[in-house]
């Protein structure tokens, strides 16, 4: 074992001391359920990465052990991070906080001064991504996150029992998991699916393009000709890892005339708005997210800095596409200023919410209640995008689009980017801490009004003595005999 191994192998030691400090009450409480002879898990996380994780830790600290996290990714590639992600660092700044739910020695930073030291992390700007990766399967680690890993989940549906079905492939066996209640933590695409404009996909080739979010051979892109759609963070992150492995060329286009200088996510970095923007009434939190998703988000200074510094790099702004076709040997773009060609086009173009497009939810989206079904805006606050996104409890609980005819939905917690026009907050680091109580008290409340009716007869029934008076008894018998 190295020197660094055994490091943090002493920190998770002492982590795990300091969660025993801590472990109060410790008694296990949910009753076991079982149905057609199988057990009924209390809670099943779909997904695994940072926000599955952290909710698993602490529903265990609450001692709600029945429960199950599925990953359809391999040990060690949960979330974006050693995937897709191709920025170096996090957005975030570095001393975010939340998987370690308050103990200081699950903490990220308390991870980092140990594998690189105190100095390191003094002079540390933003936390390198592969290093989150690391820190995150360190924490599982520790913590005892049992993840069930190649798990893709195919569909959940209701039984006449009320509790759910959950149909998955697990390492290609397919399996049926029964749970009271499913978490959907399956990232920002979570609620829908990643954007690609038809023009592109009836126009060109599949072997000519690649949404930011898919694998792409980058190695493959060296001496060719690159374009890049969009403006946001990944496009300019993909826009980079094209020109640092090689391209001869790599042109980003974006319909904007002039890139944002303003990051909104800053701005909403406050225990109160993280915490509580889900208890506002709805035309407030509607008028607030239709101004906040409709500003756009710049890149960081690092990634923009990351393209700049390439002769090889150009920026078109004010340059949507009108039209893509492929001759055979290039891919032609033709926006306002002119036409382009290129050898490959990678498509920065984000997501949509779409609940029908998501395998977990596609059965029943129709029974779903967005904020179009819940919320009238006033003249001029129309905005069709945010009338699509789920509307939820402050708990992260689907509700019903007619009430009555599907309760089981109240069973279903979604902690994606779908929840942000509900509570503000969805499948990022910042808000972590705060959606991961909202949820486990959620479910914590849930479990134990449903087995409400037991607690009396059970305390009637109650006859574990704590006071034993047989000492005093006998010794007063004997003082009893000697008197007489």
């Amino acid at each position: 074992m190295t020197q660094e191994a055994r490091d943090l192998d002493e920190l998770a030691q002492r982590a795990r001391f300091e969660l025993d400090c801590v472990n109060y009450p410790a008694r296990e409480w949910v009753r076991p359920r079982e149905a057609d002879g199988r057990p009924v898990h209390d809670v099943v996380i779909v997904g695994g990465g940072q926000n599955g994780l952290s909710l698993a830790f602490r529903l265990l600290r609450d001692r709600v052990t029945n429960i199950r996290v599925l990953d359809r990714s391999p040990s060690g590639f949960s979330g974006p991070w050693v995937t897709y992600a191709r920025m170096h660092t996090l957005r975030t700044p570095k001393t975010v906080s939340g998987p370690e739910l308050g103990i200081a020695a699950l903490s990220v930073r308390a991870w980092y001064e140990t594998k690189y030291g105190r100095e390191a992390w003094a002079a540390l700007g933003k936390i390198p991504r592969g290093d989150w990766n690391d820190y995150l399967e360190w924490l599982r680690r520790t913590a005892g996150i049992d993840t069930t890993h190649d798990a893709e989940v195919v569909g959940i549906q209701p039984r006449d029992d009320g509790y759910l079905a959950i149909e998955t492939r697990i390492a290609g066996t397919v399996e049926t998991i029964l749970a009271r209640n499913v978490v959907l933590a399956t990232g920002i695409e979570g609620s829908g699916r990643w954007a690609v404009p038809a023009m592109i996909e009836k126009a060109l080739p599949r072997e000519r393009y690649a949404h930011t979010s898919e694998a792409i051979d980058f190695e493959a892109l060296r001496g060719k000709r690159v374009a890049v759609l969009g403006a946001g963070a990944s496009a300019f992150d993909n826009a980079a890892t094209a020109l640092e492995h090689g391209a001869a060329s790599v042109d980003l286009f974006a319909r904007r005339r002039a890139l944002p200088r303003i990051n909104p996510n800053r701005w909403i970095e406050f225990a109160g708005f993280m915490r509580h923007f889900g208890d506002l009434d709805d035309a407030r939190r509607w008028s607030f997210m239709r101004h906040f998703l409709g500003m756009n988000q710049p890149p960081p200074q690092d990634t923009f800095e990351r393209c700049a510094r390439f002769d090889e790099f150009d920026l078109h702004l004010g340059s949507p596409f009108e039209s893509v076709d492929f001759d055979g040997r290039s891919v032609r773009l033709k926006t306002p200023r002119g036409v382009f060609e290129c050898d490959f086009l990678i498509v920065g173009t984000g997501f949509v919410i779409d609940l029908a497009n998501r395998p977990e939810t596609a059965s029943f989206a129709d029974k779903i209640a967005l904020w179009s079904d819940r919320f009238e805006p006033e003249p001029g606050e129309a905005d069709a995008t945010l009338a699509g996104y789920p509307y939820l409890t402050g708990s992260f609980q689907f509700t019903e689009k007619v009430p009555g005819s599907a309760p089981w939905l109240k069973n279903i917690y979604s902690h994606t980017f779908g929840a942000m026009a509900s509570l503000g907050g969805a499948a990022g680091i910042s808000q972590l801490k705060f959606s991961t109580d909202r949820i486990a008290l959620g479910i914590t409340r849930q479990l134990f009004l449903d087995d409400a009716d037991e607690y009396l007869p059970s305390l009637k029934a109650y006859d574990v003595a704590e006071l034993d008076t047989s000492a005093f008894d006998a010794a007063r018998a004997v003082r009893q005999t000697k008197v007489a």
